[in-house]
C-alpha cells in the first residue's frame, strides 16, 4: 500500500483552494524509496537520480523528468542516434548523387574518365621503371669490373660514385614501384566507389539491375601487368 506524507493529508483536508497552494509552494513531486510522495521546491540530492514531475501552480503535472537512466537504456539511445546519424548521411548522400547525375550512364562516363587519369600515370610510371631497369643492369655491368663484384686480384676496387649511383639508382626504382601500386589501388578503390554510386543510384530510380547500361564496361581495353623487369631479374646477387 502505498504511504503518502503529512503534506498530502493535509492537503485532502483542506478545502480545495488551500490545497492547490500548498501544492503551488512546491515546484516538484517525487517518491522515496519507501513509496512516500513528496513534494517541494527542490529536489535533495539523495533523489537527484530519481523519476519526479514538475507541477504547475494548479498541482498538475506539466513535465515528467526522468531519473537516472540503466546501461541498457544508455546503450538503446545511443544505437538509436547513430541510426538516425546514418539514416540522414544516407539522405544526404542519397540527394547528392540525384543532384550530380541524371543516368546510370553519366555515371559510368565520369568513373571511365577517373580511371583513365590513374591508367595514364600507371604507363608513365611503366615507363620510368623500365628506363631505370636498364640503367641499373648497365651499372651493375660497370660494377661487375671492380672490386668486391670482381674476384680478379688484380681489379681495381669500385669508385664510390658509381657505388652511390646504383644505390640511388634502387632506390628511385623501390619508389616509382611503390607509386605503380599506389596508381592501381586508387584505380580500384574508384571502381569499388563509383559501383556503389551506380547500385544505388539504380535502386533509388527503381532501375532493374539486368538493364543494358553498360555500367561494367570500362570503356578501356584491359592493361596487362607493368612489363617493368624486378631487381631481382637484373641484378645478379
Amino acid at each position: 500500500m502505498r504511504i503518502i506524507t503529512s503534506s498530502v493529508i493535509f492537503c485532502v483536508l483542506l478545502p480545495l483552494s488551500a490545497a492547490a497552494q500548498t501544492i503551488e509552494r512546491g515546484t516538484f513531486k517525487w517518491v522515496d524509496d519507501e513509496g512516500v510522495i513528496h513534494y517541494g521546491d527542490h529536489i535533495p540530492p539523495e533523489y537527484a537520480d530519481k523519476p519526479k514531475q514538475r507541477l504547475n501552480d494548479q498541482g498538475v503535472a506539466v513535465e515528467q523528468l526522468e531519473g537516472k537512466k540503466t546501461e541498457e537504456q544508455l546503450a538503446a539511445e545511443e544505437r538509436a542516434r547513430e541510426l538516425e546519424l546514418q539514416n540522414e548521411l544516407q539522405r544526404r548522400a542519397d540527394q547528392a548523387l540525384m543532384n550530380t547525375y541524371i543516368s546510370v550512364e553519366e555515371i559510368v562516363m565520369h568513373r571511365d574518365r577517373r580511371v583513365e587519369l590513374f591508367r595514364a600515370q600507371a604507363r608513365v610510371t611503366e615507363l620510368y621503371l623500365r628506363n631505370l631497369a636498364r640503367r641499373l643492369d648497365q651499372l651493375k655491368r660497370e660494377a661487375g669490373r671492380y672490386k668486391p663484384y670482381n674476384s680478379d686480384p688484380n681489379a681495381a676496387t669500385i669508385d664510390p660514385s658509381l657505388v652511390a649511383e646504383i644505390k640511388e639508382t634502387e632506390l628511385a626504382i623501390t619508389r616509382h614501384e611503390d607509386n605503380l601500386k599506389q596508381f592501381r589501388n586508387e584505380e580500384s578503390r574508384i571502381r569499388e566507389r563509383f559501383e556503389g554510386d551506380i547500385e544505388r543510384f539504380r535502386k533509388i530510380k527503381g532501375i532493374d539491375d539486368n538493364s543494358d547500361d553498360n555500367s561494367n564496361d570500362t570503356g578501356f581495353a584491359e592493361q596487362p601487368e607493368s612489363s617493368s623487369t624486378s631487381l631481382a631479374q637484373i641484378v645478379p646477387e
